[in-house]
């Protein structure tokens, strides 16, 4: 697998770990709940390159829109490398934070991203671990 790939992952385990911070955090904190937001999108936008990656470089398939999150997601969950619908759930909670100019949709959602969401992004980072090992340097 190629460098860029490689350090996609790396950075996507890193911000992962940043956003684990935010479990049993107070989000009403204005930091904290604005960290998260920031953190969850990073992680969620990692995420899914990370799962293209792995797409078109182990299970062979070019033949699809390799830049739409959605259809990368789909992709996904037809090779296995996700199991849960609630990713596009998580897709819709990513495009809404970007229009959260107040934070009422960040503390809506705080729960959810910090114990559903984390978990199924961490359940990938495992999977796709097995995919990275046998190239890490």
């Amino acid at each position: 697998m190629e460098r860029k790939s490689i350090n996609r992952y790396h950075s996507f385990c890193k911000s992962l770990n940043n956003l684990s911070e935010a479990k049993g955090r107070d989000p009403e904190d204005i930091f904290i709940l604005s960290g998260t937001a920031q953190m969850f999108n990073l992680s969620f936008d990692l995420s899914w390159k990370v799962m293209k990656d792995v797409i078109t470089e182990y299970h062979g398939a070019l033949e699809y829109p390799t830049g739409s999150p959605r259809e990368t997601l789909r992709m996904a969950h037809s090779v296995g490398l996700i199991e849960d619908d609630t990713w596009m759930e998580m897709l819709r909670t990513r495009n809404n934070l970007a229009h959260d100019y107040d934070g009422e949709l960040a503390l809506k959602y705080f729960q959810d991203i910090t114990l559903k969401y984390y978990q199924l992004m961490d359940d990938f980072m495992r999977k796709a671990a097995e995919y990275y090992q046998q190239n890490v340097d």
